[in-house]
């Protein structure tokens, strides 16, 4: 049996799709800020931090809507837990920047129907959100920390770099609870990113060799005939 009035939740995620991408944008940057600039005032401190209750109660406030169009609502919160974390414990806030996933629907719909362009634009996509917004996680856990390796952007970013590239190099690297948690995280995406960039690289190669054959069976026919 669903779990939703499928017409009700697609028109309503479809209305809210773009505004919640501003307002994970909105979040990126209140996030961001005082992390890539510790001089700020008080007074901008304190205007970001307000921007980011704001974005958390609407995504709490969209979480409810969509809870209020289910017939089980149980069975959709256990469905969509992460969600129920990201509500209740507002210090996860910054994991709300994983609403940027609804980008990759929209160019989902856009993109040419082909397993490498799809796994193409998803992998650089993946990539790039992971990096930037690992980078500031980091910089934002480590910085500051006793014994602490990562203390500019510059070292979060290759941090990152090395970390979703799987190569780990270990010049930098996180001393601090948060951090390793981070790190965890980041290591999970980036072995994700090779496997979809291995399939995507297989996909592509038994694409290219089944139309190889085709046109060469269709050659072979033409001149039969």
């Amino acid at each position: 049996m669903s779990i939703a009035d499928p017409t009700r939740i697609e028109t309503y995620e479809r209305r809210s799709e773009v505004p919640l991408l501003l307002l994970a944008a909105a979040f990126l940057v209140a996030y961001a800020w005082p992390v890539l600039d510790p001089t700020l005032s008080s007074t901008v401190r304190d205007a970001l931090l307000v921007v980011s209750w704001t974005v958390w109660a609407a995504f709490a406030i969209d979480f409810a809507v969509r809870l209020v169009l289910t017939r089980d609502r149980l069975r959709y919160a256990v469905r969509h837990w992460y969600d129920v974390l990201l509500v209740a414990l507002p210090m996860l806030r910054p994991l709300r920047l994983l609403r940027f996933i609804a980008l990759f629907r929209l160019l989902h719909r856009t993109a040419v129907q082909s397993v490498a362009t799809r796994a193409t634009t998803y992998v650089l996509g993946t990539t790039v959100m992971a990096m930037g917004i690992g980078s500031i996680a980091i910089l934002d856990a480590e910085r500051g920390a006793p014994g602490a390796t990562i203390e500019t952007f510059g070292d979060a970013l290759w941090w990152s770099l090395v970390t979703v590239t799987t190569v780990g190099y270990g010049d930098f690297y996180p001393v601090t609870t948060m951090g390793r948690l981070i790190a965890a995280a980041l290591m999970v995406v980036g072995i994700a990113l090779v496997g979809a960039v291995t399939a995507s690289l297989a996909a592509w190669f038994v694409d290219s060799a089944t139309a190889d054959r085709e046109e060469a069976d269709e050659q072979t026919e033409g001149q039969a005939v």
